[in-house]
């Protein structure tokens, strides 16, 4: 497949005001990449990273930075190692929600792999407390205006690519509170339509109430172009009343951010979504791993 038109479009109109890398300082030997957005707590905005060895691949671990400087990390000493990958991070009530992918393996090979989650009223003290299912990434929690937590599931199969043309979905369902929140209640959400074509896969990244009581998704979408894996942020509005999906857009490629390496070969046009930061201005940060082995940052116009 080759780029799409829309894509070709981006990179020819993009408005990108600014675009850094972030530095991580601390972990020498590692790289840092497909981190969380940055957060506050207690007054300080720390930043989940992503860290492995170039040479290896799901062999992650996730720690906790804390801001030192612009677009600059330092690794947060003595901090809870979590044995996860591509690390996010919401706000259910009173307290943080840290989710990630955990890989198990079996007999030195990958078997499968989940995403976990941990909860808790200090960052420094989060307890695990559920798992979602099988083969399932992008795991997203929401809490709606009516107080119930919205929860976006990605899951992706065989079975999947043969009945809706794509390598992985979108659903979306809704449970009472975090200790609802389950494999068989994520497992069974519901479809949302339309939203990945077909030969490609993608899912959410992030999530924020909208004063229509829409969904605010930041997302990311991919697709195969001659055996390079192309990942694109993207945004789009959700209605979790009648499921429909509108102002969708990219809001960034990998050429939007610097220029560098990637992890493989074929990881050369990949930017995987983090999320978005609020500025001063009309204007946003946009967050995202480029090439399976760095983190950037862009800004972009504020959503409509």
């Amino acid at each position: 497949m080759q780029k799409s038109a829309i894509y070709r479009k981006v990179e020819k109109n993009k408005k990108i005001y600014d675009s850094k890398k972030l530095k991580f300082i601390g972990v020498d030997g590692f790289d840092v990449y497909n981190p969380s957005i940055p957060f506050e707590f207690q007054n300080k905005t720390y930043i989940f990273g992503r860290l492995e060895k170039r040479e290896e691949w799901a062999r992650s671990w996730v720690r906790l930075f804390e801001k030192t400087g612009d677009d600059t990390y330092s690794l947060v000493q003595n901090s809870m190692i979590y044995q996860l990958e591509d690390p996010y991070i919401s706000k259910i009530g009173d307290e943080i929600v840290m989710g990630g992918t955990h890989v198990r393996y079996s007999k030195g090979e990958i078997d499968t792999y989940y995403g976990y989650f941990y909860r808790g009223l200090d960052i420094n003290n989060m307890y695990y407390f559920t798992t979602g299912p099988d083969y399932m990434k992008d795991i997203r929690l929401i809490e709606l205006d009516n107080g119930e937590i919205g929860v976006f599931s990605r899951p992706r199969s065989k079975e999947i690519y043969k009945k809706y043309g794509s390598e992985s979905i979108v659903g979306f369902t809704t449970v009472k509170s975090l200790d609802e929140l389950c494999a068989d209640k994520i497992q069974n959400a519901k479809v949302v339509e339309g939203l990945i074509h077909n030969d490609e896969w993608g899912g959410c990244n992030q999530c924020y109430r909208l004063k229509s009581g829409k969904i605010g998704v930041i997302g990311h979408q991919s697709y195969n172009d001659n055996g390079v894996s192309v990942y694109m942020n993207t945004a789009f509005v959700f209605d979790p009343i009648t499921f429909e999906v509108s102002d969708f857009k990219i809001i960034g490629t990998r050429s939007c951010y610097p220029e560098g390496p990637s992890k493989k070969p074929d990881l050369v046009d990949c930017a995987f979504t983090s999320g978005i930061c609020k500025r001063n201005d009309e204007k946003v940060n946009l967050y995202s791993g480029i090439g399976d082995c760095e983190a950037g940052r862009i800004t972009i116009d504020k959503m409509k």
